[in-house]
């Protein structure tokens, strides 16, 4: 992805521009997670919501799909898919997650990474509403989102305020509770849920998640654009400030009806 202001970019795309791959706060283990409990065959028609950079998509592709749909609102981030994803059985769509124009009731497995986050509580409902009308009866919505634990109302503001600053975008993670209501009140029954520590920019998580040779690349990028590390310090920080009030979450639902 392009960047022009390192001061003003979000916080995703920022790290992208570094290097890094695995975006989701749960690492390479959490959508590792996600994907063995759909359980993607060749007879499997699946859909995921704002794919990003392609890393998910492009493990999910190697379980050979019927079919895959990827949807996202940014023109840039589909025609740089459609240039990395190639096949007859792949489609990306520039649309909203909300409102897509996908026929109801004709996908198996839906799912989507760090992005109901990022989305203000009306829009949340319209993506999840969104899942459950274009799967079929038993199909499964797949979430890796960021979550709340151990906090108050007047805490909780302070984070989504601190997180909307240095990441610059308008992060609202809810509490796990929150999450499966969200999903439980657009019709979806919860099969499972688990969790893991949000260590996205912690040493450890990154060498996990991209290995050592991209991880000393990554870190050398950050070095050489000194408003890039002026960033990623102050994300680091924030993180590690509010550690113990956020994590990452995974939960698998199923249409039952």
């Amino acid at each position: 992805m392009k960047i022009k202001d390192y001061t003003t970019a979000p916080g995703h795309w920022l790290l992208a521009r570094m290097g890094k791959r695995v975006l989701r706060p749960g690492g390479r283990s959490l959508t590792q997670f996600l994907l063995s409990e759909l359980a993607i065959s060749p007879a499997t028609d699946i859909v995921e919501f704002a794919p990003g950079l392609g890393f998910t998509a492009s493990l999910a592709l190697k379980q050979q799909p019927q079919s895959y749909v990827g949807i996202d609102t940014d023109k840039e981030v589909i025609n740089m898919l459609k240039q990395k994803l190639h096949g007859t059985h792949i489609r990306f769509l520039t649309a909203n997650a909300g409102a897509t124009v996908l026929e109801a009731e004709s996908k198996d497995k839906v799912f989507g990474e760090a992005m109901l986050t990022m989305q203000n509580d009306s829009r949340k409902k319209e993506i999840v509403q969104e899942a459950y009308r274009i799967l079929k009866k038993g199909g499964l919505y797949a979430i890796h989102e960021l979550a709340l634990r151990d906090t108050d109302e007047k805490l909780e503001k302070e984070i989504r305020k601190q997180l909307a600053t240095v990441i610059q975008v308008n992060a609202r993670p809810l509490r796990q509770e929150e999450w499966e209501t969200l999903l439980k009140d657009a019709g979806f029954m919860i099969r499972k849920v688990t969790t893991n520590e949000m260590y996205l920019l912690e040493k450890k998580r990154i060498v996990e998640d991209e290995g050592w040779l991209r991880s000393i690349r990554i870190v050398f990028n950050i070095m050489i654009h000194p408003n890039a590390r002026k960033r990623v310090s102050a994300m680091r920080k924030t993180f590690r400030t509010y550690q113990k009030n956020i994590h990452a979450i995974a939960i698998i639902a199923e249409k039952t009806e």
